[in-house]
């Protein structure tokens, strides 16, 4: 799972989304779409791809699909997660 999750993580926009929805809430996926300027059918194919790596899970509200971080997701996986998005944001901050 470990490989799965940190492949899922290499692309930009996963890791985006990742990055957004670390504030703990849920995100519908337009919301997400609007935030990284990408289409619905592209931000639906990213969550996908995150939700088979086991990183997010979905709840279907109406007409909208909403996402949040696993809550089930093992501790080390988190912690994987936790690191990528720390090292992501630190280097974003040097590059500024």
């Amino acid at each position: 799972m470990a490989l799965s999750s940190l492949a899922a993580l290499a692309e930009p926009t996963r890791l985006e989304s990742m990055r957004l929805l670390g504030d703990g809430s849920e995100h519908c996926v337009c919301g997400l779409m609007a935030r990284l300027d990408v289409t619905q059918s592209r931000m639906s194919r990213h969550m996908k791809v995150l939700k088979q790596a086991g990183l997010v899970t979905d709840r279907r509200d109406a007409q909208w699909v909403r996402y949040r971080l696993n809550p089930d997701m093992p501790a080390g996986i988190r912690a994987i997660v936790e690191a990528v998005l720390a090292a992501s944001a630190a280097r974003g901050r040097s590059a500024a």
